[in-house]
C-alpha cells in the first residue's frame, strides 16, 4: 500500500494524492476514475499552467511538427493549416484532397514520415465517397514548405458504407518503419452491411472495418503481418475486434502500442493492442445501446483481450500520448487521454508492467480531439470546436 501511495504521490499534493485514493477505482475493467478537483487546484498541484496557442480553428483534429519547429493541423472540413512561430499562416496548404466532410468525417489525422527530413512525405487520413457510399483514405504527398506534391492514395477500406460514423484515422509510427492506422467499425445500428449490423465487421478478419491495420510507408503489406497467411483474412489486419479508436500511442522503453477507443453509451476503453489479438467489440463488451439495453451480456471472454481501464460514463477518448518529454519530470511515462465529451485530459498514471494505478482529470472545457507532445516537451491540445484552439500545458514558473 505503500508503494501505491508513493505512485499516486507523484508530481502531486498529499491532499490530492489521498482523494485519487480515496476515488479512484484502478485496473483492469475498472470503471470512470476521474476526479472532482478543480482545474486551479490541480493546476497549483503539479505545477503547470494553460497557455493558449490559437484561436480561429475550425472543427481541428490532428497536429505533427514540422522539423524546424512548425506544426501542420487539420481542419475537419477538409484544410491543412500551418502554424509558423507561434502564429497560423491565413492560406491553407494547398493539395489537400477532397474529403466527405459530414458528421464526424472528413479530413482527420496527418502524420510525417519517420524520414520525413530527407523525403517530405506526409500523410493524411480522411472520409472519402458520399453520403451512401463512403470509406476511410489514406494518401500520401510529398510538402514542398507551400502545397503537397504527387499526392497519391495509398490505402482504402475496401467495403463501402453508409453516413457519417466511426471512421477511425489515428496513425502511428512503430520503430521499423510501418504505420498502424486505426479504422473504426463503420457505425451505430440501424446501419447495416451485408444483411447484418455493421459493427459486427469488427470480429470479420475478411472486412478492414473494426481494425487497426499494419503497412509499409507505401501502403503496401508487409510480409510479417499476423493474418498474411490466412486464406480468408485481409493480409493488412494487424488487431481486430474495436469499435472506433481515436487515440494510439507508442511506449519506446517497453515498445507498448497504447489505444483508447470510443464505447456507445459508457464503456469506452484503454487498451494494449497486439498483433493478432482480439480486443472484443462487439460480442465483449462494457458498452450499452444508446436506446437503452444490453448490446453484449458478457464483459470478458477466453481469446479476447479486456481493457486496461474501462471508462462508463463515457470521456469519449480522443487524441492520446505517452509522455517522454523532460519538460514535467512527474508526468514521465504517463499516458494523456482528451476527452470529447468529458472535455478534459486524464493523466492515466501506469506501472511497468502496463497496469494503470491511478487516473487524474485535467480540466479544458471544451472537447478536446487530440493531445500531443510537442518538440520543446510540452504537451499541446487540440479543441473540437468551430472556432477551436491549440492550447499548451507548460511549467508553472517558480514563485507563481
Amino acid at each position: 500500500m505503500k508503494a501505491k501511495i508513493s505512485r499516486l504521490m507523484k508530481g502531486a499534493g498529499s491532499a490530492i494524492a489521498l482523494f485519487l485514493i480515496a476515488s479512484c477505482t484502478i485496473g483492469q475493467n475498472s470503471p470512470d476514475a476521474s476526479t472532482t478537483a478543480s482545474s486551479n487546484d490541480v493546476a497549483a498541484a503539479q505545477g503547470f499552467q494553460k497557455a493558449t496557442v490559437l484561436t480561429g480553428l475550425e472543427h481541428p483534429w490532428s497536429i505533427a511538427w514540422l522539423p524546424d519547429g512548425a506544426m501542420l493541423i487539420t481542419e475537419r472540413p477538409g484544410r491543412l493549416r500551418i502554424v509558423r512561430n507561434g502564429a497560423l499562416v491565413p492560406t491553407p496548404i494547398a493539395g489537400v484532397p477532397p474529403v466527405l466532410a459530414v458528421s464526424q468525417g472528413g479530413l482527420m489525422d496527418v502524420s510525417l514520415h519517420p524520414r520525413f527530413a530527407q523525403n517530405r512525405f506526409v500523410y493524411l487520413t480522411y472520409s472519402h465517397g458520399t453520403i451512401d457510399a463512403n470509406r476511410t483514405r489514406i494518401a500520401r504527398a510529398t510538402f514542398d514548405g507551400k502545397a503537397l506534391r504527387d499526392l497519391r492514395v495509398i490505402f482504402e477500406v475496401s467495403q463501402p458504407k453508409q453516413g457519417g460514423q466511426h471512421f477511425g484515422s489515428r496513425i502511428l509510427w512503430l520503430p521499423d518503419n510501418t504505420m498502424l492506422v486505426a479504422i473504426g467499425d463503420g457505425g451505430n445500428p440501424p446501419l447495416q452491411l451485408g444483411g447484418d449490423l455493421i459493427r459486427k465487421q469488427a470480429q470479420n478478419l475478411g472486412s478492414r472495418l473494426g481494425k487497426i491495420v499494419r503497412l509499409a510507408d507505401d501502403g503496401s503489406i508487409p510480409r510479417n503481418n499476423p493474418f498474411v497467411a490466412s486464406a480468408n483474412a485481409d493480409p493488412a489486419v494487424w488487431s481486430y475486434g474495436h469499435r472506433n479508436i481515436q487515440g494510439l500511442a507508442f511506449d519506446p522503453a517497453t515498445n507498448r502500442v497504447w489505444a483508447t477507443e470510443h464505447g456507445s453509451r459508457g464503456g469506452d476503453e484503454l487498451n494494449v493492442p497486439a498483433a493478432g489479438k482480439n480486443y472484443g467489440w462487439p460480442v465483449v463488451t462494457h458498452s450499452r445501446e444508446y436506446t437503452g439495453g444490453e448490446i453484449s451480456n458478457r464483459r470478458s471472454q477466453p481469446g479476447m483481450v479486456d481493457p486496461k481501464l474501462v471508462w462508463t460514463p463515457s470521456i469519449a477518448p480522443s487524441g492520446l500520448t505517452f509522455y517522454t518529454g523532460s519538460r514535467f519530470a512527474q508526468w514521465k511515462g504517463d499516458l494523456f487521454a482528451g476527452g470529447l465529451v468529458s472535455r478534459d485530459i486524464r493523466r492515466i498514471d501506469i506501472d511497468d508492467k502496463g497496469n494503470v494505478l491511478s487516473q487524474q482529470s485535467i480540466n479544458i472545457g471544451q472537447r478536446v480531439r487530440d493531445v500531443r507532445t510537442g518538440l520543446d516537451g510540452l504537451l499541446y491540445i487540440l479543441t473540437d470546436e468551430p472556432n477551436g484552439q491549440l492550447i499548451r500545458l507548460e511549467p508553472r514558473p517558480a514563485g507563481s
